[in-house]
């Protein structure tokens, strides 16, 4: 909360001031705090007040004082448009010690003037000769003058103080704020300096910050929010520096205080080590706790591990909670005894978790048990001296309570520790609990195998189920024999040998050899690899022999991975143990540093290291790490030893007083990126820059300078200075040039999102401002005072002057193309001149590179404004184009037609179809843009019957004669029905519907079959009664004028065929082995049904219509071609092989049904089925022909055919050539198939064709 001037003095003891804000009309009189005189202070007289306006005239009535009621209003309402705003503070006295220098001025008349002509403020002034005390009053046209004035009069009128305020280091984030957003926010609001020190050049509260040596080995300063021995989180304060003038100081003071005090209304505190036996009966009290906030915002959180509670939230509601806290701690504490019981260690997994809730819950009693690793089996139960009884019987119930089961893992200790590794690595336990509901198993801590001498598995639950678990878990470790080995490899390799690079090979030791691999923990620097032969695995193999080999295989390229990432040593070094901080480095930062990001370095400190003294370090990792850490620490410790003398150089010099704002940043962005980057400390001397701004005239600004101060190490300090040098250099050659640029030009050069104007600002490394509108003070939103048409570039001189010639020619550029053109338009013009969702308007501005805005005045109705931006050729074009659209509109004519809404969709028709033909009839035009807007149809949903018409005129009255002539018809429509059967509605609709389109064309009338779109919305026919019998699938309607539809009608019936006869049926009995051979490979079924006969089989037969070809035969081949007489042509290569053709047949006969249109057709039917049958019986054998060149099968064939049908006819066998191989598979009788075979080769051999030496079968 700000404070006035007044709440500031008579906080800081400088009461004796009238009240800073009075009244001007009151005149109550203050009294001074310590005064000589009992009197009252007269603010009439002019003795007390006297004026500071001119001498009247010698003569005239003496002048009245300027508070005086007489001097009347000194302020005329009508002297401004604007509200005068008006303030008043008194000085018990007045600094003008330092008048004269730098350009101060040197009374108290100077520095009123120089305030006024600064601050645009009225100031009147008056001393009171008695108390010493000078009353200001200040009246300006803003609130925003009136401080600025206020703080600058206070700035050169009173002394400087410097103040220390001690804060919090907690609150020192919230002091400075985001980005330094609340400093800057203070020293803005009372221009005083404040100084926080960096945390780094503190000296650390431990009893040494007077100069007595520091030993670095002892506590530090902690950073805040770090707790401290005690209850509370105690922390340091760090020493706010205030310098300015004396009330702005004070007023600075106040409003950190306030910021401080709101940071510190909330507290933390915590109670610790509370004992063990005690924590579980302070849980269940943590209502308790939570009530005695007494409704206070508060948080209890439980750090069990630690047995701490720690309390957050409103300062007072937390101090009643731990004080309720502790109580309970301390009842508890004193009223509980011990007693010590002996149980077996399996039992204790029953005393835990949520049992042991119960058990204090039933008894008020609690447990502690020893840790799992320690051998101890005796249990000490706490409680009141009347509850211990009631709590050894609840232990005893609880461990008693479920069977348990101690499974001893077998072999030496080595396997067995390897057996659990491998479980605790899987989490077989949790895969065996999921296995077995109401089972859980307990495996020993990994980290108590060192001391155990026995490995053991807990199994807990009812009796059947353990057994069942224990059963699972012995076939498991029976499958874990000899299927686990442990591989010595340094741990610090681990990392390299299990990293990503190595993922693959890893994982493919399981592809490939069944074998898992564990790492060890990091932390746990175990030099030892576990391989696993995987017992789940489904191709795991029991042999012990395949396990071994797998395991060694593994082993050898895990030794292989080991061997190639690198040689391991240790190394010790002396390094005394105060500077091992420095080594470790803040928060472990500098530690992390020199060990990598690899990780692949163990550095052990003081006894860690294994050496008698704490002056050493041990290193141990990959020999070149090793190297390289070794030397790292070697250097800290040096440069640690010389930090005071490496890091005090120092450096200072001058830069212009100009620039420190622009190279410290907003709220020392800049400046503190500086010091953290290179680890300096800059300082920037502005001692009195406060009063040489508010004070005098303004010298030059290469007078003004500003020494820079910078501390670190001297090549850091040095490249500081370079830095900060250089960035001077650059402002000095900045310039900055307003240029005249009309304001309508401006959204054109800073482009879609300021691109444009980026763009030229990084390309000549300059910064453009472009005037903004001004907010609701009459304050711009730029820092600079731009006129709306006005335009600011800074930057280098050569980058403004390219800057400027750029922006220049790209003014001039806008004025070419950037010309605007207003007109008007009929207003009903406008939809059509926007088109569909803007299509029209849109296409206009495409073509003619233009930017159109349409704008209708709530003033005029009649008319619509449209403005053209673009170049003059392309306005012309765009303009013609509108004006165009606009004429035809006002040569068109509207008309409306009464339409009943349910002839609407038959007028419009599918697609807008209809309304094209409707159009197209009345010589309208065909294009469908300009057929769009002709006929309008309400919209779905919007009731009427209201259809408007707009265009030309004539063709308005040729389409509303033409629509009114449709409706005419449409009302003289009737809906006729007539039963059509489903079955001949494809036909009678045609392809693509042509015979329907032709009938309906031919009729007049509209055909609405069953499952068309518009059935059902065409209503019910008139002569439903007619067909009340019909089946609605058969049922279609036809709708138009009486005439048409019964005209429609007729032809359809005229269409209808009528039904086939019933049909006659027959069976007889096929042989399966006869199937083929009757069928004729389907031919029979094809001429059967071109005569009007279907057939259907009970049964097909399964096996191939021929039996398969023999295997070419040596000497014993009995149906070889040998004969001397056929050696000729390509016979003497031909090879024939004859089979029985039912020698291998299918059993079984199938019942062929044959249905046909008479039994004419059945009689033909059925005689050609039993000649065939009687066909079939005589073709007993198969021979298999077999050519050695496929070039003559044309030749066998014959054009079309006529060769083999000759042959058929002629042997009386069925002949088939294959399209695959060079075989002709002949069947028929035996003498037939040696006819076919003599005519095939026969043919052949007349061809000529060449000798091949083909094999021949002996």
């Amino acid at each position: 909360m700000a404070l006035s001037a007044a709440d500031l003095q008579r906080r800081h003891q400088l009461e004796g001031a009238p009240d800073p804000f009075p009244s001007l009309v009151d005149d109550t009189s203050v009294k001074p705090r310590a005064s000589p005189s009992n009197g009252t202070i007269d603010t009439e007289s002019p003795e007390a007040f006297p004026s500071l306006a001119p001498a009247a005239p010698a003569g005239n009535k003496p002048a009245a004082s300027a508070w005086s009621a007489a001097a009347g209003p000194r302020i005329k309402p009508t002297a401004s448009k604007q509200p005068v705003v008006s303030d008043t503070f008194v000085l018990s006295s007045i600094d003008l010690s330092a008048a004269g220098k730098d350009g101060k001025p040197t009374s108290l008349g100077e520095v009123i003037r120089q305030v006024q002509a600064q601050h645009k403020v009225k100031l009147d002034v008056s001393t009171n000769q008695k108390s010493r005390q000078t009353t200001f009053y200040l009246r300006a046209e803003s609130k925003k003058e009136l401080d600025k004035a206020k703080r600058s009069l206070l700035a050169l009128l009173s002394p400087v103080v410097s103040l220390v305020l001690n804060a919090p280091a907690s609150t020192i984030p919230t002091i400075i704020g985001a980005k330094g957003a609340t400093l800057k926010q203070v020293r803005d609001q009372t221009g005083v300096r404040i100084d926080i020190p960096r945390r780094d050049t503190l000296a650390p509260a431990n009893g040494h910050g007077n100069g007595a040596p520091v030993d670095p080995s002892r506590t530090a300063t902690p950073l805040p929010g770090t707790p401290v021995d005690g209850d509370e989180e105690e922390e340091p304060t760090i020493p706010i520096t205030i310098t300015g003038p004396q009330p702005l100081a004070y007023e600075a003071q106040a409003l950190l205080n306030d910021i401080i005090a709101s940071k510190r209304s909330r507290t933390t505190q915590r109670v610790r080590d509370i004992p063990e036996h005690v924590l579980p009966f302070i849980l269940p009290r943590r209502k308790a706790f939570e009530e005695a906030a007494n409704g206070g915002d508060i948080t209890l959180s439980l750090n069990a591990p630690a047995r701490e509670i720690t309390v957050s939230g409103d300062r007072e509601a937390v101090t009643r909670v731990i004080e309720s806290i502790k109580s309970a701690v301390d009842y508890f504490t004193t009223e509980t005894i011990s007693l010590k019981l002996s149980l077996p260690k399996r039992q204790h997994r029953l005393l835990t978790g949520k049992n042991a809730e119960e058990i204090m819950t039933q008894a008020r009693c609690s447990v502690i048990l020893p840790k799992p690793e320690e051998a101890s089996e005796e249990i000490v139960l706490w409680g009141k001296a009347n509850d211990v009884g009631l709590g050894v019987q609840a232990v005893m119930e609880k461990a008693n309570s479920a069977y348990i089961h101690e499974f001893p893992l077998p072999g030496p200790l080595n396997v067995s520790r390897q057996f659990l590794t491998y479980m605790v690595r899987v989490d077989y336990a949790k895969t065996l609990s999921a296995a077995n509901l109401g089972v859980q198993v307990f495996t020993p801590p990994l980290s108590a195998l060192d001391r155990a001498t026995a490995i053991n598995v807990d199994i807990v639950g009812d009796k059947p189920k353990v057994d069942a678990a224990v059963s699972q878990l012995s076939a498991l470790i029976g499958k874990l024999y000899g299927a686990t080995k442990e591989v010595q490899i340094d741990w610090l390799l681990h990392r390299i040998i299990n990293s990503n690079k190595n993922a693959k090979k890893i994982k493919a030791f399981h592809d490939a050899h069944n074998v898992l691999v564990f790492f060890p923990p990091e932390s746990a620097e175990q030099s030892f690899v576990l391989l696993v032969y995987d017992p789940t695995s489904p191709n795991a193999s029991p042999s012990p022999l395949e396990k071994s080999k797998s395991l060694e295989d593994v082993e050898k390229e895990l030794l292989k991975l080991a061997r190639d990432a690198a040689d391991v040593k240790t190394q010790t070094i002396e390094v005394e143990k105060k500077w091992h901080d420095a080594v470790v480095g803040r928060n472990g930062t500098t530690l992390n540093a020199i060990i990598g990001e690899d990780k692949t370095l163990s550095i052990k400190f003081g006894a860690e290291a294994g050496q008698a003294s704490e002056d050493y370090i041990l290193v141990r990792g990959i020999s070149a790490d090793v190297d390289r850490a070794v030397a790292e620490i070697r250097k800290i410790v040096e440069d640690a030893k010389n930090e005071a003398i490496v890091s005090s150089y120092s450096t200072e010099f001058e830069i212009d007083r100009e620039y420190v704002g622009r190279i410290v940043g907003a709220g020392g962005a800049s400046v503190n990126k500086l010091r953290d980057t290179l680890g300096v400390k800059i300082d920037f001397s502005d001692e009195g820059e406060e009063k040489d701004k508010e004070g005098g005239k303004k010298k030059k600004a290469a007078h003004l300078k500003s020494k820079v101060k910078i501390v670190g190490r001297k090549e850091n300090v040095e490249e500081a200075k370079r830095r900060i040098q250089a960035q001077a250099e650059r402002l000095a050659d900045e310039t900055s040039e307003v240029l005249k640029i009309p304001h309508q030009y401006h959204s054109s050069l800073i482009g879609q999102s300021g691109k444009y104007v980026i763009r030229l600002e990084e390309k000549y490394g300059v910064k453009i401002t472009f005037p903004r509108e001004s907010s609701a003070d009459g304050e711009g939103k730029t820092r600079e005072s731009l006129k709306p048409d006005e335009v600011l570039i800074k930057g280098g001189k050569k980058g403004v002057a390219q800057a400027k010639q750029e922006l220049l020619d790209a003014v001039e550029f806008e004025k070419e193309s950037n010309n605007v053109v207003k007109f008007t338009v009929p207003a009903r013009s406008v939809a059509r001149i926007l088109g569909k969702a803007g299509s029209t308007i849109n296409e206009i501005k495409d073509t003619s590179n233009v930017q159109i805005d349409v704008d209708k005045s709530p003033d005029d109705k009649d008319n619509a404004s449209i403005s053209i931006r673009g170049t003059k050729k392309a306005i012309a074009e765009a303009k013609a184009a509108i004006l165009t659209i606009s004429d035809q509109v006002a040569e068109e004519t509207t008309a409306t037609v009464e339409v009943p809404s349910r002839f609407h969709r038959t007028i419009i028709g599918a697609g807008g179809q209809g309304l094209k033909d409707l159009i197209a009839r009345c010589g309208g035009p065909a294009d469908q843009r300009a057929q769009a807007g002709l006929i309008r149809f309400p919209r779905q949903g919007e009731p009427g019957d209201e259809v408007r018409l707009r265009g030309e005129p004539k063709l308005v009255a040729k389409l509303k004669t033409e629509l009114e002539k449709v409706v005419g018809d449409l009302k003289d429509r009737v809906v006729l029905g007539v039963d059509v059967p489903v079955a001949q509605h494809r036909a009678l609709i045609g392809r693509g519907g042509q015979h329907l389109n032709e009938l309906q064309n031919r009729t007049g009338a509209q055909i609405q079959f069953p499952g068309s779109r518009s059935y059902a919305q065409i209503g019910e026919p008139e002569n439903a009664a007619d067909l009340a019998g019909v089946d609605p699938a058969n049922l279609v309607k036809v709708s138009g004028p009486r005439a048409a539809a019964e005209k429609a009608i007729a032809e359809l019936k005229a269409q209808i065929k009528p039904p086939a006869p019933e049909g006659v049926t027959g069976t007889i009995i096929v042989p399966l082995k006869y199937h083929y051979a009757v069928s004729q490979q389907g031919n029979l079924f094809r001429q059967l049904r071109s005569s009007g006969v279907h057939v259907e089989q009970s049964v097909l037969p399964s096996k191939p219509a021929v039996p398969p070809q023999p295997a070419s035969q040596g000497a014993g081949a009995t149906a070889r071609i040998d004969d001397p007489d056929t050696t000729n042509g390509a016979t003497a290569d031909a090879q024939w092989q004859v089979v029985s053709n039912y020698q291998d047949t299918e059993e079984g006969e199938s019942e062929w049904t044959l249905k046909a249109r008479d039994q004419a057709g059945l009689d033909r039917a059925l005689k050609l089925i039993k000649e065939g049958l009687e066909h079939a019986q005589k073709m007993t054998h198969v021979g298999f022909l077999t050519l050695p060149d496929r070039s003559l099968f044309p030749r066998i064939v014959g054009a079309k055919g006529s060769n083999v049908a000759r042959l058929r006819n002629e042997s009386g066998a069925d002949i088939t050539v294959s399209h695959e191989d060079s075989t002709i598979v002949i069947v028929g009788s035996e003498s037939a198939i040696v006819a076919a075979k003599d005519a095939i080769l026969k043919m052949t051999a007349s061809g000529g064709g060449p000798r091949r030496g083909g094999r021949r079968d002996n």
